[in-house]
């Protein structure tokens, strides 16, 4: 059993991605992430405070907008124009969750596709699943690099995704099918889910409950991707595989921490830095 180091993978992809953001600075575009945040939730101002952290550490511009819970939607769509005409602003990050007043879906669609760096955007998600170039969400779009640095094949491989949240199932599996794989998408209204997860190679479990993906439901020699990050009462930080059983079976597994979570925002990074090129090539 071999364990996936998003950490190191993550690493290898922030040094390229700063190695081309000194190229495009010497050519007189920073490339540069703005990210909202409305609201007080402890874990999106961690979130956003490590975002900010790793656009400085990679030679990107940083531009924070740090809003009050009182924030109206019309208030939060009036910036959104503002970023989305601003040439010196390449991706737009809102951070959700949004407080409840707010429509998150009018919120991401009013970002401009071309900046919409989280790839939550309707033509994004389109473009995604007609194999078109767009800009695809963070998370699946780490799992890809993992796999690929991992040489782990994908064609001709029988994946299960567990999950079909807009941000990370539906578009992990239209990855993979566009990278040619037989994929089914389980989620709670699957019958016999275990006998499913059995027949996969490929494992992406993506649910939100601890130790969800146990060892039964696992056949030996699969790559398991464990997406989720559960606090335990006890304080500590678990997947949704049941990794101490699971993890002997597997010719691959991710961690939790230090797996899917590092590739994240390595991934932002990396979709920043296309969008600048983007803006290269138009100028």
């Amino acid at each position: 059993m071999q364990i996936i180091d998003g950490k190191e993978i993550s690493n290898r992809v922030k040094e390229r991605v700063k190695a081309e953001a000194l190229a495009l600075k010497s050519n007189g575009i920073t490339p540069t992430l703005a990210v909202v945040l409305v609201g007080d939730d402890k874990a999106s101002q961690t979130y956003v405070a490590s975002k900010e952290k790793s656009t400085i550490a990679c030679e990107m511009g940083s531009v924070a907008h740090k809003l009050p819970e009182s924030t109206t939607q019309g208030e939060l769509l009036a910036l959104i124009e503002l970023l989305n005409a601003d040439d010196s602003i390449d991706g737009i990050l809102v951070q959700l969750p949004l407080p409840k007043h707010i429509d998150s879906n009018k919120i991401l669609e009013a970002i401009d596709p071309s900046k919409d760096v989280d790839g939550f955007h309707a033509i994004n998600v389109g473009k995604l699943n007609s194999g078109l170039d767009g800009f695809v969400p963070c998370t699946p779009l780490g799992i890809m690099e993992l796999l690929k640095e991992y040489n782990i094949e994908v064609s001709g491989k029988n994946a299960v995704v567990v999950g079909r949240s807009n941000i990370v199932g539906k578009p992990m599996a239209a990855l993979l099918l566009n990278a040619g794989a037989t994929v089914t998408i389980a989620h709670s209204k699957t019958k016999d889910l275990a006998k499913v997860c059995q027949n996969a190679e490929i494992i992406v479990v993506a649910v939100g409950k601890p130790n969800f993906l146990t060892a039964d439901m696992v056949s030996d020699g699969a790559v398991v991707i464990d997406v989720g990050i559960n606090r335990l009462d006890s304080g500590k930080l678990v997947g949704d595989c049941d990794y101490e059983n699971v993890a002997p079976k597997c010719s691959m597994i991710t961690p939790v921490p230090g797996g899917v979570g590092p590739m994240t925002i390595a991934m932002l990074l990396s979709n920043t830095l296309k969008s600048a090129k983007n803006r290269k090539l138009k100028g």
